[in-house]
């Protein structure tokens, strides 16, 4: 009821705090080894089925996967390609085990022993994608070149790792404007340790890690990047090795105080 005592209407203003979710989706997977691994499994698949029409008594599904997993089982030479390790089959060990377990009874030996033997060649087949993995994936996503690992920057910011580093953060326009000139250069790791004077030294080449970035889509690559005092550089650290690129200008600026 109004003053006046007509009847009014009250206003309720309800305030409803907007959630904002965020997903992360990790895109960091590598599409050349997951459409090789397919196309493997494939292959594999289809040996196994050639064989399996040609049997006159057709033994049960999950017992011919059994089988082949089991051939799978070998003993391997392992070999760096690359950058990358490659296993090199040698012996049969799971068809030999298969052989020694069914030859106990007659004819599941005879059954088997071909799915045995397309699980060994599996190996092989495995082989032969990663050796022709190395290849299509230094053609689409070059090693060398820093839009592998750097293609988002969106979000990217610095963080201090070194005391050395204090009192500088990242001018993000720069580094979007620089990164497609960037060149790679090789460089001395002991030269740059002893230029340090070892572990216990005040300075720093690398006071920062450059993180919110993202990795070329389908390229795979987990790196650590760090970007160098000067802002004039950047360390790209993979599981396998190193790569280290420079910018024309620096790509930090002061924090005033």
């Amino acid at each position: 009821m109004g003053i006046d005592g007509k009847m009014g209407w009250r206003m309720i203003l309800i305030e409803k705090e907007e959630v904002e979710i965020i997903v992360h989706i990790d895109y960091s997977f590598g599409i050349v080894s997951t459409v090789m691994s397919i196309i493997e499994w494939v292959v594999i698949g289809y040996l196994a089925l050639r064989v399996y029409k040609r049997l006159s008594a057709k033994p049960k599904v999950w017992k011919v996967i059994l089988a082949i997993f089991v051939g799978l089982f070998s003993f391997t030479i392992n070999m760096e390609w690359f950058h990358t390790f490659v296993k090199i089959p040698i012996l049969p060990l799971g068809v030999w085990i298969l052989y020694a377990v069914l030859n106990r009874k007659e004819d599941r030996w005879d059954t088997y022993r071909r799915f045995a033997w397309i699980g060994f060649l599996a190996n092989f087949i495995f082989l032969a994608g990663t050796l022709l993995t190395i290849p299509v994936q230094s053609l689409i996503y070059p090693e060398n070149n820093l839009s592998t690992y750097i293609s988002g920057t969106k979000e990217a910011s610095i963080n201090v790792i070194h005391p050395a580093g204090e009192g500088r953060t990242l001018d993000e326009v720069e580094l979007k404007k620089q990164l497609s000139d960037m060149k790679q250069v090789e460089f001395d790791s002991e030269r740059w340790y002893q230029e340090m004077d070892g572990q216990n030294s005040k300075n720093e080449r690398f006071p920062y890690q450059l993180v919110g970035t993202s990795p070329k889509w389908g390229s795979g690559q987990d790196s650590d990047i760090y970007m160098e005092n000067n802002g004039r550089g950047i360390l790209i650290s993979t599981p396998k090795t190193q790569y280290y690129f420079r910018f024309s200008q620096s790509v930090l600026e002061v924090v005033e105080r």
